[in-house]
């Protein structure tokens, strides 16, 4: 007797197909929050570890989690243009760049870091979500470029191309003119320079976190073990912290940085192509919605560069995807970009009735990443009625309170208002989420970043 054959998706479309369209593919997907490969959870404790990049300084592994693709050939800058929302005519050698990428209906696709070391070689560090963009925009491009792809180590192997890691907080610049022996330049922000640590060669870009000056360092793979060793010794004067993986995903929520946005690509006839190219095991693919927000279309998960606070990132002196949507959007701004301080007495009770025995239980606040999904989504409530939604959430040892940052409706983004958080998962699909009840969590809006996240005049 035959046995019955299964379908096995083959790309995106494939999956979504099968599901029933994006929301039931995410909102049934097992993946629970970000895991950080490569690094254990915590070095020492994650309390300390946060602490270290406000009051000495820390060191943030970036080995191991992030994709990089490799852009080269005589066209490499104006393939970037292209895809990308930010001025380039300044874009020199040796200089790195946060770009943000959009689709058609200029709505974020992801944002990345790009370094330019060389006039035809480009570094695209960041998530999937922006390699995948540009490896396959490169495959449809009519310029002079060629893209490789160093993936993260999801999946461990032998070596990648280089190491990098952070180092951030108030000694991180002593710390780097001490354990480069002088040879540290003068770097200007988002700059590169080239020195050397142990000897070995390496490269930052100078950006910082917490007000403070701050270095990404990377190298050889070769040379890791001499240039971390030094890194670590010399770094024992200035206290040192290395941050474990649990620590690591909390460092953007000061900052106020939103990682990781849901691509924009789910539903459009422009992105059909798209979704036919993206393999059925990615992450666009594979990952989880989650949260108490609640919408049957997925584009009402979507976020704009305007209001997470890429105003600044985006420039019209070029031709790039989306900028004709861009240019309606500005004049038609909805939501900013804010922090919300979680009361902790709220935080206190959900935490006690998760753990209850004798009645409904709340959802569970895992500390410090509260966040149980790959694309979190939360309702923020005033008076009642939908003001907002809730993002992106850690506890942060330096503020004392678990943080969320939240796209508000511009009316209600007012500093110092208070507004109620929906904590939980309605009707959730998932067995990595366990049954509860929907709660309430009072939050007061405050500044985003929470505290200054760079210098960029020294």
């Amino acid at each position: 007797m035959n046995k019955p054959q299964t379908f096995a998706p083959a790309t995106l479309q494939d999956a979504l197909d099968t599901a029933g369209g994006a929301i039931n593919l995410l909102r049934s997907s097992q993946l629970g929050t970000t895991i950080f490969p490569g690094i254990p959870a915590e070095f020492t404790n994650w309390r300390d570890e946060q602490r270290a990049w406000k009051d000495s300084v820390a060191l943030l592994e970036q080995t191991y989690h992030m994709t990089e693709v490799y852009v080269r050939g005589a066209d490499a800058l104006e393939f970037m243009s292209r895809l990308s929302t930010n001025r380039h005519d300044n874009f020199t050698t040796m200089r790195a760049k946060q770009v943000v990428m959009c689709g058609p209906d200029g709505r974020m696709i992801s944002d990345a870091v790009v370094f330019r070391e060389e006039d035809d070689f480009m570094r695209v560090v960041g998530p999937p979500t922006a390699a995948n963009w540009v490896e396959f925009n490169a495959t449809k491009t009519d310029l002079n470029v060629t893209t490789t792809r160093d993936e993260n180590f999801i999946r461990p192997r032998a070596r990648r191309d280089v190491f990098r890691f952070q180092v951030q907080g108030p000694n991180a610049l002593p710390l780097m003119q001490e354990v480069t022996d002088g040879t540290l330049p003068d770097i200007k922000f988002f700059h590169m320079g080239a020195f050397k640590i142990a000897g070995r060669d390496v490269r930052a870009v100078r950006h910082g976190m917490a007000g403070t000056p701050g270095f990404e360092v990377y190298g050889d793979w070769a040379d890791q073990a001499a240039v971390r060793e030094a890194v670590e010794r010399v770094g024992a004067k200035y206290k040192l912290r290395k941050a474990g993986s649990v620590t690591y995903g909390t460092a953007a929520q000061e900052s106020g940085w939103m990682p990781r946005p849901l691509p924009a690509i789910y539903e459009t006839d422009d992105m059909a192509e798209y979704r036919a190219w993206i393999p059925a095991q990615s992450f666009e693919a594979a990952g989880s919605l989650g949260g108490s927000y609640i919408s049957d279309k997925i584009a009402d998960y979507y976020v704009e560069p305007y209001e997470v606070g890429y105003g600044s990132l985006v420039n019209f002196d070029h031709d790039f995807i989306g900028r004709a949507a861009l240019e309606e959007l500005k004049l038609n701004q909805k939501r900013r970009k804010m922090t919300l301080i979680w009361n902790n007495d709220d935080v206190f009770r959900v935490l006690k009735n998760s753990l209850r025995t004798d009645g409904p239980r709340t959802k569970f606040i895992s500390l410090p990443v509260p966040m149980y999904s790959s694309f979190q989504a939360d309702q923020v409530l005033s008076g009642g009625k939908p003001v907002g939604v809730s993002n992106w959430m850690s506890y942060s040892s330096n503020a004392g309170a678990v943080l969320s940052t939240a796209l508000m409706d511009i009316e209600h983004a007012v500093v110092g208002n208070e507004v109620t958080l929906l904590w939980g998962e309605p009707d959730s699909r998932r067995s990595t989420v366990e049954e509860h009840e929907l709660t309430e969590i009072r939050a007061t809006i405050a500044p985003v970043p929470y505290y200054d996240k760079t210098i960029k005049k020294d």
